[in-house]
């Protein structure tokens, strides 16, 4: 499904987004302008899922659901009602997933690695190698790293996005840095060893 068809979709709710009566303050989601954000929500998507594939889907079905129907806001800007939606989406994904028994390749075979850029293929492995990281972290500490690092959101944009104070924001994300850094840390290639001339 594309962005443009998913206007045509069923009538979803999104999972745990709530849309604010029309009412004083409230403002809806203009659904020409949400496209203007796919290349964040796909990082973000990437980074959540763990893989260009599942991130893909991920967020066809997020743009399905949020242009299902209107949608008003109140309080939250664009991208940070859409990363909610998008995490949200990701949950109900997990949760259902976790219901239906697990697929085995016929073929006995490990899946292919996540399809890498034809342009600079070291730099999309690395991306690769960072999200499956990040989508390893506990789920508090992956949304705020995601939010701020990956999607661009501010501290309050993303304490507003998830509903909670800046300070565990802040918090969150320092945790994930770290988590994120000691990991990549332990995965580096050990440097070569530097050959010396003779001493004698």
């Amino acid at each position: 499904m594309t962005i443009a068809a998913a206007s045509s979709a069923r009538r979803t709710s999104v999972p745990g987004v709530t849309d604010a009566t029309s009412g004083a303050g409230a403002r809806r989601l203009d659904p020409r302008g949400v496209g203007d954000h796919l290349d964040r929500l796909f990082r973000a998507a990437w980074a959540l899922a763990g893989n260009r594939d599942d991130a893909e889907e991920l967020v066809q079905e997020t743009y399905a659901r949020v242009l299902a129907k209107p949608r008003w806001l109140r309080g939250d800007d664009d991208l940070g009602y859409l990363l909610r939606a998008l995490r949200n989406t990701h949950l109900d994904r997990v949760r259902g997933a976790r219901r239906r028994p697990a697929e085995v390749p016929l073929d006995g075979q490990p899946e292919p690695r996540d399809r890498v850029a034809t342009r600079e293929p070291h730099a999309a492995l690395e991306a690769a190698d960072l999200f499956a990281v990040i989508a390893a972290l506990p789920r508090p500490f992956r949304e705020a790293l995601v939010a701020i690092d990956v999607a661009g959101l501010s501290y309050r944009e993303a304490a507003r996005a998830f509903r909670v104070r800046e300070a565990t924001i802040t918090t969150r994300l320092h945790r994930a840095r770290a988590r994120v850094a000691a990991e990549l840390r332990e995965s580096a290639p050990a440097p070569a060893p530097i050959s010396g001339g003779d001493h004698g």
